[in-house]
């Protein structure tokens, strides 16, 4: 059984080259693969290999400057869903195109996973607040799962969110806004991004689906979560759609 770790986050990283080389030899080194994105604002990463190996490759990350709070998300399967190891340095650890999106100085306030079912439960917030939840991911990944009843918007890249949003803004104001994302990144720029544009009320959930999976199961969530690999989706057990080797991709 391999032990798939998905990871992210926004801190300076002073010399993203340097960096992608040491992690590139860790990784390799432990026969891991999947893709690592660097970049000025932080990491994000996706990785997949023998329990041993992904833990060792941890240990390592943590110890750089600014990357000892890396939280990961864990999840298994019996095949290796990436076809190889890509390791780059990029403007953004996750497209926005949004000046000062990302949240290094400051950071929307999150709501945590067992306080979303809650909510989702009783319809509300626990102030009474009428609760909307707002998918940020493209309409590809709605396609396989997304929280019941939550709005969802028809974009093909998270770039895209921001004019898509626009005609819902009058319909948001009078609720508790919570968007949400596969792992949590996405939520983190789309969330601070909204409270600069005036939408004070959004929240975002903390580690996105798939930490609400791990924490609480499918409650309000109905079909599956999907992921960017070969094992296409995970349910709310965290159980892959696809356990089967991708095929080699082209150097």
């Amino acid at each position: 059984m391999l032990t798939n770790v998905a990871a992210y986050r926004f801190t300076v990283i002073a010399d993203p080259p340097a960096l992608a080389e040491q992690v590139r030899g860790w990784a390799g080194a432990g026969g891991l693969r999947g893709t690592v994105l660097l970049a000025e604002e932080g990491i994000n990463l996706f990785l997949a290999g023998t329990g041993a190996a992904v833990a060792a490759f941890m240990r390592r990350l943590r110890a750089e400057p600014g990357l000892d709070r890396l939280q990961a998300k864990y999840s298994h399967s019996r095949a290796q869903p990436f076809a190889r190891l890509k390791v780059k340095v990029k403007p953004e650890i996750i497209s926005f195109r949004r000046a000062q999106s990302a949240p290094l100085a400051r950071r929307a306030q999150a709501v945590e996973p067992a306080a979303l079912a809650r909510w989702i439960a009783n319809g509300a917030d626990d102030g009474g607040r009428r609760l909307v939840l707002l998918d940020t991911r493209n309409r590809e990944e709605v396609g396989y799962g997304t929280f019941e009843g939550a709005l969802t918007l028809p974009i093909d890249n998270f770039s895209d969110l921001p004019a898509a949003l626009a005609p819902h803004r009058g319909t948001l104001a009078d609720a508790t806004v919570v968007n949400f994302c596969t792992g949590g990144i996405r939520c983190e720029k789309a969330a601070l991004w909204m409270r600069d544009a005036g939408i004070g009320n959004v929240l975002q959930l903390e580690g996105g689906i798939l930490g609400y999976f791990a924490q609480v199961g499918g409650f309000g969530y109905r079909g599956e979560c999907f992921v960017f690999d070969g094992r296409v989706a995970l349910d709310p057990a965290l159980r892959p759609r696809v356990d089967a080797a991708p095929a080699l991709e082209a150097a």
